[in-house]
């Protein structure tokens, strides 16, 4: 069996966040998600479940990821996904891609979508579609020209 090649973003291996912000203590979709992106080459931080949004968005910039990938199943996405975006970018953090995955309804995703959240999954995604989102998420985001100072 051919071992798969190691995500990598420049020479590096792709770093991300598997994050459940908020009151759900459903982990296993989780846990699966972070042996499946070790598996893919990439460095995996679990934040453990019931973290809140302001832990997630801390540890993401303390960690220095290129993704965060978060989960709900509790139907809090609506207020839970934002908030986390918005304070990931109120940190500083304007270049980490946010993915959102767990039960969220169709007429949700486009909003989600609107505010930077990609991706949202839902249970039965193949692992292998979740990953090659996240690797292709990366490699637009490091394809693009730096931005200037202003």
């Amino acid at each position: 069996m051919s071992q798969r090649k190691p995500a990598q973003k420049s020479g590096k291996r792709i770093r991300v966040l598997v994050a459940k912000p908020g009151l759900d203590g459903h982990d296993r979709g989780a846990l699966i998600l972070c042996r499946a992106f070790r598996d893919a080459g990439m460095e995996v931080i679990y934040t453990g479940f019931l973290a809140t949004p302001e832990q997630v968005a801390q540890m993401a910039i303390d960690e220095d990821v290129d993704v965060v990938a978060m989960s709900l199943l509790n139907g809090a996405h609506m207020t839970a996904f934002p908030k986390v975006a918005k304070l990931v970018r109120d940190k500083g953090g304007d270049d980490v891609l946010l993915v959102g995955g767990g039960i969220i309804p169709d007429d949700d995703k486009p909003r989600l979508e609107k505010l930077g959240i990609t991706g949202n999954y839902g249970p039965g995604t193949p692992l292998k579609t979740i990953i090659e989102h996240v690797e292709k998420i990366v490699q637009v985001r490091d394809s693009k020209p730096p931005v200037a100072a202003k």
